[in-house]
C-alpha cells in the first residue's frame, strides 16, 4: 500500500514528467495485479454482499448515528448499540490514507460528505492485504460494521474492501487545496475533488436556478425555449459570434439574447413567459464576463418596470432564503462575508439624479452651479464642449475627483452623438464606480443594492418611453455592491416607434458602431399584430451565483469557462 502524489502543472520539466510517468506506471501495475486475481479494476458492480447489509450515502450514515453523539463526539457504545445486527456498505473516493501497521485509517468521500474507514488487520484477516492495491484518489467500496473511534469519530469498520476504480493518474501535490488558478479552471474535475468549497459553490448554483424556476412557476409563468441560432442581431447591443448553416447556405449568429422571440410569444397570448438559457457575446473576458453565459429573461403582460422593481427585491430575498435552507452552514459563512445586505430596502435612483449626486460629490465648483440649474442634464450641457483644459484643475478638487478616470471619461463623452448618451457617459464615470461607497446600510457596515432607473431613450432601443418625460424610458438596472446584476424595462409596444429605433441602430452601424442591432422586420410585424403593455427582465445567472456565493470571478461559477489555448493547441 502506498500514497502516491505528484503535481501536474501546465509547464513541467523533463524531470517532473519522468517522475509522474513513474507514478502512473506504478498505478498501472497495481491495476494489472487486480486483473491477475480475476477482478476488474474498473468495476461496475458495487453492491452489498454481507447478510443484513445495505448501501448508505455517507451523510445518511451520520444521520442514522446522530443519537449516538454526546458533546459533538460519537460514543462507541451507543453507536454499536444502534448498529447491532446490521452491516453497512459504503463507497466513494479515497482522499487520505494513514497507515499504522496493523491499523489503517482511510478518509472516504462521496457526493454527500466524508467518513472514516477504520481497517484492522486482526478483524479483516487476509482481506487486509488488499490495501496493497490502494492509492489516494482510487474509488473504493467497503462493507462492515458501524462504530466510533477512540477520538469519537464515526467510522465504518470493514470486513471487506475492494478497489472499484483504479485511478491511474496521481492527484495534485496539494490534494487538499489546489491553488494554481489556471490549472483549477482547465482541470475542473481535479479542482472539484481537491477543493470541496468549489463543489459547494456549484451545488449552490443548481439550487439558485431551481429557486428561480420555482418563483416564476408559482407566479404563473410558462418556461419556454427559443432559437439560439439567429438570422439577425437583436435583443441587446453586443457583438455576436458568427456561424454558417451548410445545407441552407445561411450565415447565422449565436444569440446574444432571447428577448425578441419571447416578446413574440407575448404577442401570441402567452402573457407570462421565461427562458433560462445560454447566450453568446463575442466580447472581452474579465472577472464578470465570459463569452458564453446563462441568462434568465422573463416577460410579464400588464406589468410595469415599477412592478418589476418590487418583484426583483422579493425574488432575490426568496432565492437567498432557499439557499440558506438548503445549505445552512455554507450560506451562513457566505452571508457573513458579504459586503452588501439584501435585508434593507433597495435604493431607487433616477439616472439624472444619480449624475447630480456624483457631480456634487466631486466638490467641483462649476459643477455645483450646473446641477443647481438642471440637475444631471445641467452638467451634460456644461460638458457638451471639450473640457480638456479644465481636467487638470478639476481632478484636484477633492478626494472623489482624484478617483475619476478623467482620460476615458473625456474619450467617452467625445464618442456621444446626443445628450442622452452624454448623460449615460456621465453616469458611467461619475456614479457607477462609487455606488458601493455612496449607498450604505443604516449602520454603514455594508452597501445596499441600487436600482438606477429612468434611462435616456437614446441608450435603450427596446424600452418604452416615459409618458411624462418622452426623452427617458421606463428602465432600470440593478447594481449590487457596484456590480450590474439585471436589466429591466417597460416594453416598447408601439410598432412605429420601434421601427424608428431600429433604423437608428442601422444608421449607427453604417457609421462604424459595432454593438448595434439589425432591423428586425418580422418583430415589427409582430408588434403590428398587437402586444399588450408588458414589462421584461433579464439577469445573468452567473452573476447572481457570484453575488450570493461571494465568488470573485465569473469563472468560479462556470464549470468549464473558456480558456486560451496552450501552445500547440492543447487545452
Amino acid at each position: 500500500m502506498s500514497e502516491q502524489r505528484d503535481t501536474k502543472v501546465p509547464d513541467t520539466t523533463p524531470e517532473q514528467r519522468s517522475a509522474e510517468h513513474a507514478l502512473i506506471e506504478a498505478r498501472r501495475s497495481k491495476a494489472e495485479a487486480i486483473r491477475a486475481r480475476g477482478e476488474n479494476p474498473f468495476a461496475n458492480d458495487a453492491k452489498p454482499t454481507l447478510p443484513n447489509s445495505s448501501t448508505y450515502d455517507l451523510s445518511v450514515l451520520r444521520a442514522f448515528a446522530a443519537s449516538g453523539m454526546e458533546n459533538g463526539k460519537y460514543i462507541t457504545e451507543k453507536v454499536d448499540e444502534l448498529a447491532a445486527g446490521k452491516a453497512f456498505h459504503v463507497h466513494g473516493r479515497v482522499i487520505a490514507i494513514r497507515d499504522n501497521g496493523a491499523l489503517t485509517f482511510i478518509r472516504l468521500r462521496d457526493r454527500t460528505g466524508e467518513l472514516q474507514l477504520l481497517l484492522s488487520e486482526s478483524k479483516m484477516g487476509a482481506e487486509y492485504t488488499r490495501l496493497d492495491d490502494l492509492d489516494v484518489g482510487d474509488f473504493l467500496e467497503a462493507e462492515g460494521s458501524l462504530t466510533a473511534s477512540k477520538r469519537g469519530e464515526l467510522s465504518v469498520e470493514p470486513l471487506r474492501i475492494r478497489v472499484i476504480t483504479k485511478t491511474l493518474r496521481p492527484p495534485p501535490e496539494k490534494w487538499h487545496g489546489l491553488t494554481d488558478v489556471e490549472q483549477r479552471y482547465r482541470q475542473r474535475y481535479v479542482d472539484l475533488v481537491a477543493n470541496p468549497a468549489v463543489a459547494e459553490a456549484f451545488r449552490a448554483r443548481s439550487l439558485i436556478v431551481r429557486a428561480v424556476r420555482k418563483i416564476l412557476d408559482d407566479q404563473g409563468f410558462l418556461e419556454v425555449e427559443t432559437p439560439t441560432l439567429h438570422t439577425l442581431i437583436g435583443g441587446a447591443a453586443a457583438r455576436p459570434f458568427n456561424t454558417h448553416h451548410n445545407t441552407l447556405d445561411m450565415d447565422l449568429f449565436l444569440r446574444i439574447a432571447p428577448e425578441l422571440y419571447l416578446k413574440r410569444l407575448v404577442v401570441g397570448g402567452l402573457e407570462r413567459v421565461y427562458e433560462i438559457g445560454r447566450c453568446y457575446r463575442n466580447e472581452g473576458i474579465s472577472t464578470r464576463h465570459n463569452p458564453e453565459f446563462t441568462m434568465i429573461e422573463f416577460y410579464w403582460a400588464y406589468a410595469t418596470y415599477d412592478t418589476l422593481m418590487d418583484f426583483t427585491e422579493t425574488m432575490l430575498r426568496a432565492i437567498d432564503g432557499e439557499l440558506a435552507r438548503a445549505l445552512p452552514e455554507t450560506h451562513a459563512t457566505w452571508a457573513k462575508e458579504r459586503p452588501f445586505a439584501l435585508s434593507e430596502p433597495f435604493v431607487r435612483l433616477p439616472m439624472s439624479d444619480a449624475v447630480a449626486h456624483g457631480a456634487k460629490k466631486t466638490e467641483i465648483g462649476a459643477w455645483q452651479t450646473a446641477i443647481g440649474a438642471d440637475g444631471g442634464m445641467g452638467l451634460v450641457a456644461m460638458l457638451r464642449a471639450d473640457f480638456v483644459d479644465s481636467m487638470k484643475e478639476w481632478s484636484k478638487s477633492s478626494a472623489r475627483s482624484k478617483k475619476i478616470d478623467w482620460s476615458n471619461f473625456r474619450k467617452g463623452m467625445g464618442k456621444c452623438d446626443n445628450d442622452g448618451e452624454r448623460l449615460f457617459a456621465c453616469y458611467e464615470y461619475l456614479v457607477e464606480p462609487f455606488l458601493a461607497e455612496d449607498f450604505r446600510t443604516r449602520d454603514g457596515s455594508r452597501s445596499v443594492p441600487v436600482f438606477v432607473k429612468d434611462y435616456p431613450f437614446e441608450t435603450s432601443p427596446l424600452a418604452r418611453r416615459n409618458d411624462v418625460r418622452p426623452d427617458l424610458v421606463d428602465r432600470f438596472e440593478l447594481f449590487v455592491h457596484g456590480r450590474e446584476l439585471c436589466n429591466a424595462f417597460s416594453e416598447l409596444n408601439d410598432p412605429d416607434d420601434q421601427a424608428a429605433r431600429f433604423r437608428e441602430q442601422v444608421n449607427k452601424k453604417s457609421r462604424g458602431a459595432e454593438d448595434t442591432m439589425d432591423f428586425d422586420e418580422d418583430y415589427v410585424c409582430a408588434l403590428e399584430h398587437g402586444m399588450p403593455p408588458a414589462a421584461g427582465f433579464g439577469m445573468g445567472i452567473d452573476r447572481l451565483c457570484m453575488m450570493l456565493t461571494n465568488q470573485p470571478s465569473i469563472r468560479d461559477v462556470i464549470l468549464f469557462p473558456l480558456m486560451r489555448q496552450r501552445s500547440g493547441g492543447a487545452e
